[in-house]
């Protein structure tokens, strides 16, 4: 049954059981209720209803599982920076509507500073990820510059 509208609190209203359960979910997304229920110290009905209004409410966007890179043939990632030509919000949002869609890209982050997005890209080799920013960005017209880091290795953390 979903929850009335006055049921959803807006994330300012978020308690300390809110954010306990957030926690634990950022943790394991697929730690069971009941389990989750006992770790934030809740009944697993209260545990349930409130779980279901933090997706609601749009405090949890969703839950995914974390694929080795490796596994489907993309061992290798890197963070490629960005810098465009144009800065409008025409040319800022036309780029982020094209590089979502780019193969390997698993991210794409707009971000403050010298750069203007940063994109998290996944490819099979050195040559894969050298073709995928000299076709896809070298080649476009709203880039300015690009930088490649490789990624040595990824740790997620918890918060």
């Amino acid at each position: 049954m979903p929850l009335a509208p006055n049921d959803v609190r807006p994330f300012a209203a978020l308690d300390d059981v809110d954010r306990a359960i957030l926690t634990e979910l950022a943790a394991d997304g697929r730690l069971p209720n009941n389990a989750l229920a006992e770790r934030v110290g809740v009944a697993a009905s209260t545990c349930l209803t409130r779980t279901r209004a933090l997706r609601e409410c749009g405090a949890i966007r969703g839950f995914h599982a974390e694929v080795d890179p490796a596994a489907v043939g993309l061992p290798l990632q890197a963070l490629v920076s960005v810098r465009l030509t144009a800065h409008g919000r025409a040319a800022v949002d036309a780029f982020r509507a094209r590089s979502v869609r780019l193969p390997g890209v698993v991210s794409v982050f707009h971000v403050a500073g010298a750069e203007d997005y940063v994109l998290h890209v996944r490819a099979a080799s050195a040559d894969a990820l050298r073709d995928f920013v000299l076709d896809h960005l070298a080649v476009d017209p709203a880039v300015q510059h690009t930088q490649t880091s490789l990624i040595f290795e990824q740790v997620r953390g918890v918060g």
